[in-house]
């Protein structure tokens, strides 16, 4: 953690939490961590990303895996490190046979069953949804178990190795595991954007959900040089010391409904912050089940282990005193013309940059999803577009 900036505690009703252990600037680091857990999003990527670091391959020839020979390594050092051996003994296994659906399960798990026993052991002490699996997960844990033990050599397969491990190990990963996104490209429409990896970092896990998030996460996966897996978190604004530090698990710009139905699907808890209590009291004209608007970008989605809802805003994220633009029925619109990115069809976060040696605010945003940087003055103004980045 950078400076100890934050500290693990229990919350009434809301399970593990990271706090802010003092004084947190807006734009610092407040957590840099690397994953203890990290597997491709689905075979077909194999062609296109080092299956050690998931950055793009670089034109032929590469380095393809001696074993298995469908992977392949972007230098000699992500070679050395290899990928996790039950994927490797699985590709030669033909697991491209595996059912589609089931693929991306399957490279969670085998990658899981690959850990040491000390990485295993952490994997395992994260939190679940507390509503525990459904009748229907619980009978694709049992396949997807026969699946791995019919694709991974029996000596490899960790002590324990059962169909209660399986599922317990699933329920990990629908609730901690992180999307590591391929970077934004101007040509591509960000609901276009493909998942490159998945990871699940053990501090990061802990970061519970709000509607008005405190600190946002980025990715920096095609970054040159070490830890280009690691996951960033940045405060969006001041945050006191005590103050839970919270992410949003989609994109911001979400609608009340879509927001509740998401989490109480996925995370099993409805949320009541300062925002779903203002919104909750909202009608639209379209309100029905069938309208999906809202849940449409994917390319935002942050999934961690969660037991409730948000409990309200940072102080630092109230509206400022005297703001005569702020809609009455919205309190909360000073937060979507300073932190959300206007850049047509991104939605992304702005976190200011961090704090300049001498201590000094940067005054520069950056999206955490097109990486578009803006001047403050500039964030806070909502016509300002495009026109307003920082070359």
């Amino acid at each position: 953690m950078a400076g100890e900036a934050l500290r693990a505690a229990d919350l009434p009703g809301r399970g593990r939490a990271l706090l802010a252990a003092r004084e947190i600037l807006e734009g610092e680091v407040i957590l840099s961590e690397s994953p203890i857990l990290l597997y491709p999003s689905s075979l077909a990527s194999l062609p296109s990303y080092c299956s050690a670091c998931f950055r793009s391959l670089p034109p032929p020839p590469h380095a393809p895996c001696p074993s298995c020979r469908s992977a392949a390594f972007c230098s000699p050092a992500c070679a050395a490190a290899s990928h996790p051996r039950l994927i490797c003994a699985a590709l030669s296994n033909n697991l491209a046979a595996a059912p589609e659906a089931h693929q991306e399960p399957l490279l969670f798990l085998l990658s899981a069953y690959s850990l040491q026993e000390p990485s295993l052991r952490a994997l395992l002490s994260l939190s679940s949804a507390p509503q525990g699996p459904s009748p229907s997960q619980q009978q694709d844990a049992a396949s997807l178990h026969a699946m791995v033990a019919s694709l991974a050599p029996p000596h490899l397969l960790p002590p324990g190795f059962s169909p209660d491990l399986t599922a317990a190990l699933l329920s990990k990963d629908r609730t901690n595991s992180f999307s590591i996104m391929e970077p934004y490209r101007p040509d591509v429409p960000l609901e276009l954007r493909k998942t490159r990896a998945y990871a699940v970092y053990h501090q990061a896990s802990l970061l519970n959900h709000d509607c008005l998030p405190n600190a946002c996460h980025f990715d920096y996966v095609d970054r040159p040089g070490p830890g280009n897996t690691d996951i960033v978190v940045r405060a969006l604004h001041g945050i006191s010391e005590g103050r839970e530090v919270c992410i949003s698990y989609f994109a911001a710009n979400w609608r009340y409904a879509d927001r509740q139905r998401r989490l109480l699907e996925d995370y099993g808890f409805r949320c009541e912050c300062d925002r779903c209590q203002v919104e909750s009291k909202w009608k639209f004209d379209d309100d029905d089940d069938d309208n999906d608007s809202g849940d449409g970008d994917d390319t935002m989605e942050e999934e961690h282990d969660k037991e409730d809802a948000g409990d309200g805003a940072d102080e630092g994220m109230e509206q400022e005193e005297g703001n005569d633009d702020v809609d009455d029925d919205f309190p909360h619109s000073f937060f979507f013309v300073r932190y959300l990115c206007d850049r047509e069809d991104c939605y992304g976060m702005l976190a200011p940059l961090p704090p300049l040696p001498n201590g000094d605010l940067s005054h520069v945003f950056e999206c955490n999803a097109c990486g578009q940087l803006k001047k403050e003055e500039d964030a806070d103004e909502p016509d300002a577009g495009e026109s307003s980045m920082v070359n």
